[in-house]
């Protein structure tokens, strides 16, 4: 490296201003034994003679946000930064955030699942009034209890020609996700297979990673044949595509979650992908992101590492001003650390024993829950329940009598699948299963309306993923719930990663670097957007 004028400096305060200057490399020269920013003059890589010239010790390129992870993910979806907010069911992942995501180059799925048809009808009508053409996603849930429920949403995205969704909670293809991927599939002029429909699948185990991989089973396809849906020019089309073009590895996440270690399962999936591309040949390679505990720079930054196309962030976006949640949720979220969460059952997968990751700080959520699940396992019927947890039930959880509590329950079922109703006349224990469950769902609905006397019942969704962040923006303006706003915790994730990145490049170059360096301050967004942007 030639001066050319200039002076390297070894101020710690100049190091760290370099690191954080993504537009510029990094470049490390040995001034007469000590490591020394260089700053401007002139490198020469290779050959090269100079009088006053000093070696480099290490170099770390300029970065661009964008460019982290995979750049097709971007391209293909329309955004600018491979950073998706994931799609927290009830509204929590509101029109709001979505909305904010979009306008800000990155990409937003509205939580549709737990919704009736008539309320993710109103989110499509908002979202595309403030967008329109703009990039952004809804959920598609699997939904075993009610699978009317699951093609009536369909049914919904397909009539409103929402082009993009996220295929959460699967256990295995359904004859409704099959149909959504592969209506309007149709060939262009030259010859290449197009599909208007994508969907980034979020899975957690390989068996259903496997079936998202592969194209849509013939089974489904001959169903949508004979139904008329699909032609068969369509059908042999469907053969040469996978279910989805994207796929989520979802770790240790907030709500359904089978709490897999993201170290693990993130390279386990993209190996999966590449002996799956190797086997079908797909001209489109499927790209893998991962969520499930980022929340920092340094888990973005250790996900985009191991090779993740893009990043999904969940918990964090709960505890945002925007999200479809309470100020009192934001408040216990805003407080809780790693090891404050649990595992309790879930309202849409009780009875085959399915559970969601909850926040325990602040509520009895996850312990009522867990009794709920263990009188459902050891009972036959309401009938069969002691005259003690009877009493419990009806006084502590409940607050009505089990009577009311069915005629509420039915009331439900009445408008979103009667059929329920005929099978728990017809099943005792069924019955039991739909009062138990109404409890687990108005829970959560109870904490996204702030209801004041239901603290102790509300379930939030929540994994250790929180509590990282609050510990990163601790003492920091970030640290007050009032203050977090989607994208500007999406820009720091983002900028802090790209500097861990530059940190990390550096000391694998032999480069020490003070503790106090390494630490990645949260910035305002405005700050943000002139140090990302070129």
């Amino acid at each position: 490296w030639s001066p050319n004028g200039t002076v390297p400096t070894a101020d710690p305060a100049c190091l760290r201003e370099g690191i954080n200057d993504l537009h510029r490399p990094v470049m490390i020269v040995d001034d007469d034994g000590t490591l020394s920013l260089a700053r401007g003059g002139q490198a020469i890589l290779g050959d090269g003679e100079s009088f006053d010239a000093l070696p480099i010790a290490a170099l770390a390129p300029a970065v661009r946000v964008e460019n982290l992870g995979d750049p097709r993910f971007c391209e293909d979806h329309g955004i600018k930064f491979p950073y998706v907010t994931g799609a927290m069911a009830n509204g929590i992942a509101s029109e709001e955030i979505v909305i904010a995501m979009s306008e800000a180059g990155m990409l937003g799925f509205f939580g549709s699942a737990g919704l009736r048809p008539e309320r993710v009808t109103a989110a499509i009508d908002k979202i595309e009034a403030a967008l329109g053409n703009k990039p952004y996603g809804f959920n598609l849930i699997h939904s075993p209890n009610e699978p009317e429920l699951e093609a009536g949403i369909v049914d919904l995205y397909i009539s409103r020609e929402i082009k993009l969704v996220e295929a959460s909670a699967y256990l295995a293809l359904t004859l409704p996700v099959v149909r959504y991927r592969v209506h309007g599939i149709h060939r262009d002029v030259e010859g290449n297979v197009v599909t208007p429909n994508k969907i980034i699948a979020k899975v957690s185990r390989t068996e259903v990673a496997t079936q998202f991989l592969s194209p849509p089973p013939d089974k489904f396809l001959d169903q949508l044949l004979q139904s008329g849906d699909i032609t068969a020019d369509q059908a042999e089309m469907a053969r040469e595509i996978p279910m989805a073009q994207d796929l989520t590895a979802e770790a240790d996440s907030g709500g359904h979650t089978d709490n897999r270690p993201a170290i693990a399962l993130l390279p386990t999936l993209i190996s999966l992908r590449d002996r799956l591309q190797a086997k079908f040949n797909y001209p489109n390679p499927i790209r893998v992101g991962a969520a499930g505990g980022i929340s920092t720079p340094t888990s973005a930054a250790a996900a985009l590492a191991m090779g993740a196309a893009f990043i999904v962030t969940g918990s964090v976006n709960q505890a945002c001003v925007e999200s479809g949640s309470s100020d009192k949720v934001r408040q216990l979220l805003a407080e809780a650390g790693q090891a404050d969460i649990a595992m309790a059952p879930a309202a849409d997968m009780f009875e085959m024993g399915v559970r969601v990751q909850v926040l325990k700080r602040g509520t009895m959520f996850a312990m009522r829950a867990g009794k709920l699940f263990e009188l459902y396992r050891r009972c036959n019927s309401l009938d069969d329940l002691t005259p003690a947890e009877r009493d419990m039930l009806e006084k502590q959880y409940l607050r009505s009598s089990l009577s009311e509590a069915w005629e509420s329950t039915k009331a439900f079922f009445q408008k979103a699948d009667p059929s329920q109703i005929t099978r728990a006349e017809a099943d005792p224990k069924h019955k039991m299963a739909l009062i138990f469950r109404s409890y687990l769902g108005q829970s959560s609905r109870w904490a996204n309306a702030g209801e004041p006397t239901r603290v102790v019942d509300y379930q939030i969704w929540c994994g250790p993923a929180m509590g990282a962040f609050n510990e990163w923006v601790k003492d920091t303006f970030l640290a007050e719930s009032e203050n977090r706003k989607v994208v500007t915790i999406a820009l720091n994730i983002l900028y802090g990663a790209a500097v861990t990145q530059r940190i990390n490049n550096l000391k694998s170059q032999g480069i020490r670097i003070a503790p106090e360096l390494c630490r990645v301050v949260p910035r305002q967004a405005n700050e943000l957007q002139k140090l990302i942007s070129l």
